[in-house]
């Protein structure tokens, strides 16, 4: 069972370690390269207080984004802000986040995210969770995904592993990590591949932020799997 309160303190501590870090900044840093193809920090920053608010949308029923073009639009607006605007944002708009998660509601309720993808209301916070810790990562700013929480890391693989799960283009397929499996692609009596190795190695992989080069792989190629 999804605990969406505890996903919500967990939130807002992943949340202040990315403050802190970005904090620690000088102001020149919004316009360095992020770990994202095209993005700098300031982009990556602008989505995680846009995201915030998407999210509340989300929550309190309406859109996530008045449209793609618009969600684009907002990113590339706020990029280039100071790191003092940056901060300031990403602080106040997850405060909204966190608000609007502690009001007593049916958190069994189905949600509608972007294009369509609805969800239980009590895997926001999670969702919210991933976006603040991936993204924590991509800022290229020191923290990996081997400083993630454990937690995250294998309930992340959990959620990745069971989105590609059924995916025509990914053969059967068994993930380990010596202690825990978990199986994706398309359904088969028995995996076509299994792949080994370190759970932020996993994870890196599945996410798109590893070329997974770590991993062992048996029964066959390394997967290629579609784009989250």
């Amino acid at each position: 069972m999804i605990d969406h309160a505890r996903d919500l303190a967990s939130v807002q501590a992943a949340t202040d370690r990315l403050l802190d870090a970005v904090a620690k900044l000088d102001n020149a840093a919004v316009t360095d390269e992020s770990r994202l193809p095209g993005w700098t920090c300031g982009h990556v920053l602008a989505h995680l207080a846009r995201n915030a608010d998407a999210l509340v949308n989300v929550l309190e029923g309406r859109p996530m984004y008045a449209s793609a073009e618009a969600r684009d639009a907002d990113i590339e607006r706020d990029a280039p802000r100071s790191l003092e605007a940056q901060v300031s944002d990403v602080r106040t708009s997850a405060a909204r986040f966190q608000e609007v998660g502690s009001v007593p509601a049916d958190w069994s309720r189905t949600v509608e995210l972007r294009n369509g993808v609805t969800d239980s209301a009590s895997r926001v916070p999670f969702r919210r969770w991933a976006e603040v810790e991936l993204h924590h990562v991509d800022l290229g700013i020191g923290y990996e995904l081997e400083d993630v929480p454990a937690e995250f890391v294998e309930r992340e693989i959990d959620f990745l592993a069971q989105r590609f799960s059924g995916h025509p283009d990914v053969p059967p397929t068994r993930l380990t990590d010596g202690t825990h499996t978990w199986s994706t692609g398309r359904e088969a009596a028995e995996p076509a591949v299994i792949v080994t190795g370190a759970p932020a190695d996993l994870l890196g992989w599945l996410a798109g932020r590893r070329d997974g080069s770590a991993l062992t792989v048996a029964g066959g190629a390394l997967p290629a799997l579609p784009p989250l």
